[in-house]
């Protein structure tokens, strides 16, 4: 197993606070070549998967995020997360454990979007015995591959140095227009795609998608994170939490899980589970620990289901390989 060092961390938690800081900046910030940083890079990208991705922030859109639960036969849950995966209004995927249920986020564009898939298309899936889908009501931390900003490889000074200028505030959902859409799509396949590629798949000038993509950004509605393989990092454990937590307590237990070094990402949502969490172990006593000392023990959690993760398809743009 490839096993990163310290500078590869300091680098992974650099593109995390900025996943399109140039290298010079961040090789300068660590105390490193500008060419160490890209070999580096290079090897991340080959033996931990590394991506970096620009996505839209759909709260800026003014749109909501739907968690669903697919229950299926034993041999219909991989085909049906393989399938749910290739679809551009998913944005993770996981088959859980005991290999009969699919969790799946979706993100329509709109509430027509919505209803097709929710109680039409999905339904009428062969082989899916029962649906349940939570809107995501509020965030309490991150993206899936958040919890690298948890990773503590920067000190205080370099994280201050790498990190950008926070977004301006909006007043409302932002609109982005045809060429907006075209830079987010390119940017959600690779977030560090060159002005000159920017401008050759969007027919703009190199000065033209720069100045796109720093408006973009200080709008807060292009954001940037990474992807990688957890498991090379010694994190083999992945698992989901669904709590029932007093309604009184929802906004202390969200604030208390966003500060937990497990939690990769954590949301209120509908339903008698109202809680949904994503963690990240680096074994199953680590979970076991995680649960009954720090979860179990808050204030306001009436019960924890514990889904122990078989496999990530889908982490929100790329397909990941089997």
């Amino acid at each position: 197993m490839y096993e990163p060092d310290a500078l590869d961390l300091c680098l992974l938690q650099a593109l995390q606070l900025d996943g399109r800081a140039p290298f010079r900046r961040i090789a300068e910030v660590l105390g490193v070549s500008d060419q160490t940083i890209a070999r580096r890079f290079r090897r991340l990208r080959g033996e931990a998967r590394l991506r970096v991705v620009g996505v839209a922030d759909r709260s800026r859109l003014g749109r909501t995020n739907w968690i669903v639960r697919l229950r299926c036969a034993p041999d219909a849950a991989e085909p049906l997360a393989d399938a749910l995966a290739r679809r551009p209004d998913t944005s993770y995927i996981g088959l859980m454990s005991g290999g009969t249920e699919v969790m799946c986020t979706m993100k329509p564009r709109s509430r027509q979007d919505r209803d097709d898939l929710l109680l039409d298309r999905i339904p009428r899936t062969r082989r899916v015995t029962s649906i349940d889908a939570c809107c995501v009501l509020s965030h309490f931390y991150g993206a899936p591959l958040g919890w690298l900003n948890k990773i503590d490889a920067l000190t205080p000074e370099q994280e201050a140095a790498l990190r950008p200028d926070p977004p301006g505030a909006v007043d409302g959902p932002v609109a982005p227009d045809a060429l907006d859409e075209a830079l987010l799509e390119v940017l959600g396949r690779d977030g560090r795609a060159s002005a000159t590629e920017l401008a050759a798949a969007t027919g703009q000038t190199e000065s033209a998608v720069k100045r796109r993509v720093r408006r973009l950004r200080a709008s807060g509605l292009l954001v940037f994170y990474i992807e990688c393989d957890h498991e090379q990092l010694g994190h083999g454990t992945v698992a989901v939490l669904w709590l029932k937590v007093a309604p009184s307590r929802l906004r202390s237990v969200g604030r208390t899980l966003a500060g937990h070094r497990e939690v990769r990402f954590a949301a209120a949502t509908s339903g008698q589970a109202n809680v949904m969490v994503s963690v990240l172990c680096r074994t199953t006593e680590e979970l076991f620990a995680y649960l009954a000392d720090r979860v179990g023990a808050m204030d306001g959690v009436q019960a924890i289901e514990t889904l122990p993760t078989l496999r990530e398809v889908k982490a929100l743009t790329y397909v990941t390989p089997r």
